[in-house]
């Protein structure tokens, strides 16, 4: 669990919770989920302490959830933000530039990570709760010691000047993160759509396909429930009290401003997750029409056969039945003359149907 305290001048990390708040800035609390469910009841005494108020029992318990989706709800003294973040998981080496293969393909499809990250914000006091593997704590710090180090106050290098502002810049980076995963998705499944639509290849894993589509319908829910949380909170922040502080309309124009990018940002994502999906559907349906365009031409090719040979066999059928008074068949040249009308008629056949275009080396021409 790491403190920092933060305002208009500085980011210094903190060694331990302090008894009380700084008398400028505010109090950023970064926590894995397994540190805060440990310390729970230290949060909860200082936060009453601090705001005079708690975290109910109802939102301690969504913070520790590893399976609730993106949702907001608020009380009187602090706001809550579930955000489900969409990454590659730990450990995994998916990013790399692997060859296209169907391994690489199920492999990142089996990375990809929806972990929720949890943020109570209170006026003061911000509390995020993260996955194990996260780094969008460390991220931020590192990179708001930077700033803070620069000197910048200007534009992107400003510092947050509240804990509202900290939580959006945090959600609007682990949507800017699906950019990786997005390009790793679209190479795999155009590699699997590839496959699928080589007419070479015979392609037989199906799983891996169905995966990928299970994926891209958990990656749509995963951003639907995204712009849905990040709607009610732009609705919420519509409600808020005017402060008479100076500045005050400005900031809250700020916070606005970054709502609605974040909004747009999940909005694109999702733009981009259904046109994969629709991609995928119709290389399956290219796919089943190709096959059966093939097998048309087989069964095309295989019919043009049987009737090229079928007067053949009526020939030989009738020189081969059992009289004895039948035409040609004590004479020398007999064999030569109904040879050379078989070859006439199967030469005749194929030529007519290379005309009609009933031949599959016709059908491109």
């Amino acid at each position: 669990m790491r403190v920092f305290h933060v305002s208009a001048e500085q980011f210094v990390e903190l060694d331990a919770m302090p008894a009380a708040l700084p008398p400028t800035g505010f109090l950023w609390i970064g926590s894995g989920r397994r540190e805060f469910e440990v310390g729970v009841a230290d949060v909860q005494s200082h936060l009453q302490a601090w705001t005079g108020g708690q975290l109910v029992d109802l939102h301690v318990r969504d913070l520790l959830s590893q399976q609730l989706p993106s949702n907001f709800d608020y009380t009187s003294w602090y706001d809550l933000l579930i955000f489900r973040r969409l990454a590659v998981g730990g450990g995994s080496d998916a990013t790399d530039d692997s060859p296209g293969t169907l391994r690489a393909a199920r492999k990142v499809l089996a990375s990809v990570d929806t972990s929720p990250v949890g943020f109570a914000v209170f006026d003061r006091v911000l509390v995020t709760v993260h996955p194990t593997d996260c780094a969008v704590r460390d991220f931020f710090a590192q990179r708001l010691q930077q700033q803070a180090a620069s000197g910048d106050a200007r534009g992107q290098g400003r510092l947050p000047t509240s804990p509202a502002d900290l939580m959006l810049r945090m959600a609007n980076h682990m949507v800017d993160g699906y950019l990786e995963l997005r390009r790793l998705l679209t190479r795999h499944l155009g590699m699997l759509q590839s496959e699928l639509l080589d007419p070479k290849s015979r392609f037989g894993d199906w799983k891996a396909l169905l995966d990928a589509r299970n994926t891209l319908y958990v990656l749509e829910d995963t951003c639907e429930d995204q712009r849905s949380a990040m709607q009610e909170w732009i609705d919420a922040l519509e409600e808020w009290p005017v402060e008479a502080q100076p500045g005050a309309p400005r900031e809250r124009e700020l916070l606005r401003l970054r709502s609605r990018d974040v909004l747009e940002h999940i909005e694109r994502v999702l733009t981009h997750v259904r046109r994969l999906e629709h991609s995928a559907e119709v290389a399956v349906q290219m796919h089943f029409s190709a096959l059966g365009h093939r097998t048309n031409d087989i069964m095309r090719t295989l019919t043009v056969l049987t009737a090229v040979f079928l007067p053949l066999n009526l020939i030989t059928g009738f020189f081969g039945m059992n009289f004895d008074a039948l035409p040609l068949i004590h004479s020398a040249t007999g064999i030569w003359m109904a040879v050379g009308t078989m070859a006439a008629v199967g030469i005749g056949l194929i030529v007519y149907f290379r005309r009609k275009r009933y031949l599959g080396s016709q059908l491109s021409k």
